[in-house]
């Protein structure tokens, strides 16, 4: 009997502490984050430098507000940026303001941010009674207000409002910067046009995932793209065209300014590419003073034509068949008024000039020309860029040199004190073929699957090359066998974001087999999106892919 009633007093004593607790806890208001709020929160990409969830849930609501901490213009346009995504997809009226009380809002500020990172580097912070971002600049508040949005539900993508969502996002705290400080993509508008607003739509996609270059390779043997006062058949002749025959285009100037203001509200570089001396037929046709040798007229021949001829309209995917002439004089005046019309169109710091396989030039002539290239675009007060080839000629610090094939030239370019953008064919040309079944792109570099394209280090790639020589990484997408929007979505889903990744995240902080985890996560994102993405096999896509 006695023994009972001590086994009684004695369970009681032990649950007495268990039912205090059970009671604080159902006093407390703290919502812990649901598995798809926290899958959000370990899916961002790229990766950030740290980001550590506390547990709990903010929820957005239709009083929230988006406060910032001053007047300033850039300030303002971010701000727009976010109401916009958020008012279209959630349905609130969310309001821009400089002081608001209370709680349920987004801050953002361009004070009080840690100097260690940087200029495009920004700290998230996400409580239960709102979300702060700080930064050291515009470019990486946005680049936190991006991080933002794959913290939010994917329907924060769609293009009208989304019901019955639950508007939340794990609460933690998120600080990143970027590795590299050169985070590219190009865009070949030469061998198919694509439209101003197609342009646009490019510019989005890469700025979700933090890429601040995009180089437009404006000219080619297939077609000359952008508007030139001072020469204007090269518009109204050499932009007639595009592989295959197709229709052409180009952009007058107001379309350039237009996608140069785009570009700049997301804290995008335009780098302008005329591709000279060789891939310059597109040039020829429209002047053929400019052929080499005396000047003949050649009438222009259809897509059948199997042999490229200098000054003929080409619509093959041919390459390495055309040249200026360096002994004519008119062959500078030309260069000289197309550099300066671009550079004055042109509010960034470069001028892209090609310089690539061009197989009919003379070795001493191409060296030549480049040299003469790099005095143009300096007296137009711009820095020049040219693919791995230019390091032949007197390239030194003020040059940036593209390399994507020969590792002797950049290493070249290298030892004379060149910078470096790393773009190698065989991993980050986009327009290659994903593998033998895949009906877009070409193959001549490699078959490049999704996880080729991300397991690879720019400061290891070419031995030699010091990490400090590189600013970091472009992916080139040429156009042959891509026609529409749709294709070169598929070409860069799900490639793109790995690459971005590459240039964002230190090689240390980067793993294949985590990183296709977050890949499915953002999948579920493009879909909302409605992006044409290639569901690779190499990537657990999971029901519904």
């Amino acid at each position: 009997m006695h023994y009972q009633v001590f086994k009684m007093i004695r369970t009681y004593r032990a649950v007495l502490p268990i039912a205090g607790f059970i009671l604080l806890f159902s006093c407390d208001n703290t919502k812990p984050s649901s598995p798809e709020a926290k899958l959000r929160f370990e899916s961002i990409t790229p990766k950030p430098v740290s980001a550590t969830m506390s547990g709990e849930t903010f929820t957005l609501t239709k009083d929230m507000k988006i406060v910032i901490n001053g007047s300033d213009k850039e300030l303002q346009n971010i701000a727009s940026f976010l109401r916009e995504k958020i008012n279209t997809a959630t349905g609130f009226d969310a309001d821009v303001s400089e002081e608001v009380s209370g709680s349920g809002n987004i801050s953002l500020s361009l004070d009080g941010a840690n100097k260690t990172l940087e200029s495009e580097g920004y700290e998230l912070t996400v409580e239960e009674d709102g979300v702060k971002i700080t930064a050291n600049s515009p470019a990486g508040l946005l680049w936190g207000v991006q991080t933002l949005r794959q913290l939010l539900p994917v329907e924060i993508e769609r293009s009208s409002s989304a019901p019955d969502v639950a508007w939340e996002i794990a609460t933690g705290a998120v600080r990143d910067f970027p590795e590299y400080s050169w985070r590219g993509s190009m865009l070949d508008v030469s061998r198919h046009f694509f439209t101003v607003e197609d342009v646009k739509h490019h510019i989005d996609l890469i700025s979700l995932y933090k890429m601040n270059i995009l180089h437009l390779h404006l000219s080619d043997d297939q077609g000359w793209r952008i508007q030139i006062d001072s020469w204007p058949n090269l518009t109204e002749i050499g932009s007639r065209n595009a592989v295959g025959g197709g229709k052409g285009g180009f952009y007058t100037k107001q379309d350039y300014t237009e996608i140069l203001n785009y570009a700049a509200s997301r804290y995008i570089t335009i780098i302008p590419e005329i591709d000279m001396p060789g891939h310059i037929n597109a040039a020829l046709v429209s002047y053929n003073e400019l052929l080499p040798g005396p000047p003949i007229r050649r009438e222009p021949a259809g897509p059948e034509e199997n042999k490229p001829t200098p000054g003929v309209v080409h619509t093959g995917i041919e390459v390495g068949f055309s040249t200026l002439d360096i002994k004519k004089d008119v062959t500078f005046k030309f260069v000289n008024d197309v550099l300066r019309e671009l550079a004055k169109m042109t509010p960034g710091p470069y001028l892209h000039i090609g310089g690539d396989e061009a197989a009919v030039t003379k070795k001493p002539d191409y060296i030549a020309f480049v040299n003469r290239f790099k005095e143009i675009v300096k007296a137009n007060g711009k820095k020049m860029v040219g693919w791995e080839e230019i390091a032949q000629a007197d390239v030194d610090s003020t040059i940036i040199v593209q390399y994507w094939s020969n590792p002797e030239h950049a290493k070249m370019a290298a030892e004379k004190g060149a910078k470096l953008i790393f773009s190698p064919a065989q991993k980050v040309y986009l327009d290659m073929q994903y593998d033998s079944t895949t009906k877009l792109g070409l193959h001549w570099a490699a078959y490049i699957e999704v996880d080729s394209s991300y397991m690879w280090d720019p400061a290891t790639f070419v031995e030699g090359i010091d990490r400090d020589q590189i600013l970091g990484v472009e992916a080139p997408l040429w156009s042959e066998t891509l026609v529409t929007m749709d294709d070169v979505e598929y070409m860069l889903f799900p490639r793109l974001p790995g690459v971005a990744e590459v240039g964002w995240t230190s090689a240390e902080n980067r793993d294949w087999q985590e990183y296709k985890s977050r890949l499915v996560n953002q999948s579920k994102r493009w879909e909302v999106m409605d992006i044409n993405f290639y569901r690779s096999p190499k990537v657990p896509w999971g029901a519904g892919n």
